[in-house]
């Protein structure tokens, strides 16, 4: 452990777990921002070992996730279950976001990178660092859609997404495209557009590998 002015540098989950569950014991306020379910596994099993404790009165508890991780069957069924199940309220985006967690914006834990097999973890407590933190997840919060909006859109697309990746697979010409699918060149440019999306690809080709790896085609 590294600790400087007010941030406290965390080598892996179980120390993020020891110092940290006891936070979201007692939290009122807990904003999350993730890519994944993986990155905050730890964040997981202290919300775990909260929900069994006597109860503390109503919590808001704010989650933005990627909208690729509803892809992943498992990882949509956990994030359903947050919000159904314990009041959650789920968004999501499909920007980029910053990995990080804030307590009663009082604290901030900031996702690191792996290094030889763990991740670290910057815990801050300075005021004007956590109020920073706190305005950008607001700005991503505002800026997301609400989980059962874009899930219903993802359905869709989800339908789509074999023949619209074969049509991109062969170099179909968007004008061509949009004819077999019986659409307008502007609706299947938007379609390709939100499936490029909610795959986390930056280009037609990164969709195609990773809707492969995703069994979607």
């Amino acid at each position: 452990m590294q600790t400087g002015e007010a941030v406290t540098i965390v080598r892996g989950e179980e120390e993020l777990l020891a110092r940290t569950s006891h936070l979201f014991a007692t939290a009122t306020d807990v904003a999350c921002a993730a890519n994944d379910l993986f990155t905050w596994q730890a964040a997981h099993r202290a919300e775990g070992l909260a929900a069994e404790r006597p109860p503390r009165g109503a919590a808001t508890v704010r989650k933005v996730y990627r909208s690729g991780v509803l892809l992943d069957p498992v990882a949509a069924r956990h994030i359903k279950l947050l919000r159904d199940r314990y009041g959650a309220q789920v968004r999501i985006t499909t920007d980029e976001i910053n990995e990080t967690i804030v307590l009663d914006r009082r604290l901030v834990i900031l996702a690191g990178d792996v290094q030889a097999g763990r991740r670290s973890y910057s815990v801050i407590t300075q005021p004007e660092a956590v109020q920073g933190v706190t305005s950008l997840f607001d700005a991503a919060w505002r800026s997301a859609t609400d989980l059962a909006v874009f899930d219903a859109r993802l359905a869709e697309i989800r339908a789509m997404a074999p023949q619209v990746l074969d049509l991109l697979s062969q170099g179909v010409k968007d004008e061509s495209a949009a004819r077999a699918m019986g659409m307008g060149v502007r609706t299947y440019r938007r379609r390709v557009a939100e499936l490029m999306a909610a795959l986390g690809a930056e280009s037609r080709f990164q969709a195609g590998v990773r809707a492969r790896e995703l069994g979607l085609v």
